[in-house]
């Protein structure tokens, strides 16, 4: 069973992901890079759809970065043994491109953007950056998660 102290030690390690992904996506839209390509307002677009009404626009980034934060947090914590790499980068980039194919192969099809946002026109440029955006957050939250936890390193287990 996971100790308190290892659940809320997952959930900073998610916390620092999620806040190196809202990072770039700030650069994203400052660079104006992708304009086509928004995640965020299609995920607004679709609950504002299933609720019959207006979504405001932050709930989507609140819902993302929670998300991050506490459930996929929590998930990277609970399997970061399991995970193949010999370093928390390394298993966080193991966990990040198991995220992006579920989120190319699930959510963007959910979102009508096809697989992987195809549907765009953009060529393989959403993919691509989907995966950037989910490998900083996911080698973030693994550096972290070492960090917060040494010893853990390969799936040695040390007392905390």
């Amino acid at each position: 069973m996971m100790d308190t102290q290892r659940i809320w030690k997952s959930i900073a390690a998610g916390l620092c992901g999620s806040t190196a992904h809202s990072f770039l996506m700030f650069l994203k839209s400052w660079a104006g890079l992708l304009p086509s390509f928004q995640p965020y307002q299609d995920l607004q677009q679709m609950l504002g759809h299933l609720t019959g009404d207006r979504v405001a626009p932050a709930v989507p980034w609140v819902l993302s970065f929670l998300n991050g934060a506490i459930v996929l947090g929590f998930i990277f914590g609970r399997t970061y043994r399991l995970l193949p790499g010999r370093s928390g980068a390394g298993k966080g980039f193991v966990f990040g491109v198991l995220g992006w194919i579920a989120m190319g192969l699930l959510f963007f099809p959910l979102l009508g953007r096809g697989v992987f946002a195809t549907r765009l026109g953009l060529g393989l440029a959403p993919a691509i950056f989907s995966l950037a955006m989910v490998l900083a957050y996911s080698i973030t939250l693994g550096i972290a998660y070492s960090m917060l936890n040494p010893g853990r390193e390969a799936g040695f287990r040390t007392e905390s």
